[in-house]
């Protein structure tokens, strides 16, 4: 970390990352099962996962447009303080008409996490020490979810030892209000964060007007490809705890530390990125993370056996996280500065689009196929997608330069040798 130089404002901005990751990593795993003891079926769950994600369809060009014009900071503070108020009022309130209004709510909210993220990570780094920035904050931040899932499987026991005799639904609904509360325990690192000015480039007359109507180059390419990736994610990862539990019949207290060690799976590889990146070269990293998910998924739909069943979904885990740290670096390091927010809510804004419909239709497809069926399709879908960024993106590897070092004269050019 010493070596990689690392600002004060990154360290501030891991923390709020930190506390926001680690609460609604816990929620988001735990909030299906929640609804399954509340007898929703993965019909309903996925009209749900669908409401979320089609409020952030809506909120995610307009964040971006307003994270451009006020700044990220005040969005950040906004996307904190409304996200744990809203994900909280859906543990309370549980009727089926107010789980679809609160979930488009939420989505509308979180989305705006997401748009501040990428621009905020990427001002906050340089060109030297990014790939290592984005790995580190994707890692860390879901590794401490390992502790979570802990909780999440053995707190019914350890409260029955205290004396406290609760149904595993007043369980789940406690450990959900409290990942809320750890989430907006991040709020205290946001009002401290100073983001630095953006680096303004010198511009010709006709970019400057080729950017007022017209994406850049790079996202013509990179949108559609990053939307379906996004897409074969959101056909599994809502349901992935669901399968385990319905399909495998998996009890609650080892789907904790299946889920523990997901995050551990997650930590370790996330921190290997780099060493992938370097070796491999970006686009080539990312296209081998793609295709071993696919593989991945393809052999959880062919098992029967709950251990092998665990195996491969450790492995899915690991390999789906492993390429979103090269995803976003790349996003980030190919569009100017001054573009990179409205870049962030146009990727968010695709992603979110598609997987609106991929976890919706998911839910409905497993409800009338089966986990095996469909899982088989996914990963058909998943290898394809793979390829069609092998082609779309790669094609521009050599054709479209990384963003500029910093000019000459600016103190992070300094380098230090030995």
């Amino acid at each position: 970390m010493q070596e990689k130089n690392l600002s004060r404002g990154f360290w501030i901005f891991f923390t709020a990352a930190f506390f926001f990751d680690f609460g609604f990593a816990i929620y988001v795993f735990l909030f299906n099962l929640y609804l399954l003891d509340l007898h929703f079926n993965e019909r309903m769950m996925g009209l749900i996962g669908g409401a979320m994600t089609l409020g952030s369809v809506v909120g995610t060009l307009p964040a971006g447009l307003l994270g451009r014009k006020f700044g990220i900071r005040p969005l950040m503070i906004v996307c904190f303080i409304a996200s744990t108020v809203l994900c909280a009022l859906r543990v309370v309130i549980v009727w089926e008409n107010a789980q679809l209004i609160l979930a488009f709510l939420s989505g509308l909210a979180m989305c705006q996490w997401g748009v501040c993220f990428l621009p905020a990570l990427a001002r906050l780094t340089t060109e030297e020490n990014r790939a290592s920035a984005f790995s580190l904050i994707f890692s860390v931040s879901i590794g401490t979810a390992t502790l979570g899932g802990i909780v999440c499987g053995y707190l019914q026991q350890w409260l029955k030892m205290a004396g406290f005799v609760l149904q595993p639904v007043e369980v789940k609904k406690i450990i959900l209000l409290s990942a809320c509360g750890i989430a907006a325990m991040g709020l205290a690192a946001v009002l401290r964060l100073k983001m630095p000015a953006p680096l303004q480039e010198e511009q010709t007359p006709q970019e400057s007007q080729r950017k007022n109507w017209m994406p850049h180059p790079f996202l013509l390419r990179y949108l559609p490809a990053m939307a379906l990736w996004a897409a074969v994610i959101a056909a599994f990862t809502p349901f992935a705890n669901v399968y385990l539990s319905k399909n495998l019949h998996v009890p609650m207290s080892h789907i904790g530390l299946i889920f523990s060690l997901a995050q551990v799976v997650q930590f370790c590889v996330g921190l290997l990125t780099p060493v992938l990146f370097r070796r491999l070269g970006m686009i080539p990293g990312i296209v081998v993370t793609q295709v071993a998910t696919a593989v991945s998924l393809g052999c959880l739909a062919a098992t029967h056996n709950p251990q092998v069943a665990v195996g491969l979904y450790l492995g899915f885990s690991g390999l789906q996280w492993m390429s979103a740290p090269g995803l976003y670096n790349l996003l980030m390091s190919r569009v100017p500065d001054e573009e990179r927010s409205t870049a962030a809510s146009g990727a968010l804004f695709c992603n979110a689009v598609v997987a609106s419909g991929a976890t919706a239709g998911a839910g409905i497809l497993f409800v009338r196929f089966g986990y095996p069926h469909v899982l088989m399709g996914i990963a058909a879908m998943a290898f394809v997608v793979a390829m069609l960024f092998w082609l779309l993106v790669g094609s521009m590897d050599r054709g479209v330069p990384m963003q500029p070092k910093t000019k000459v004269g600016s103190l992070r050019e300094i380098e230090v040798e030995g």
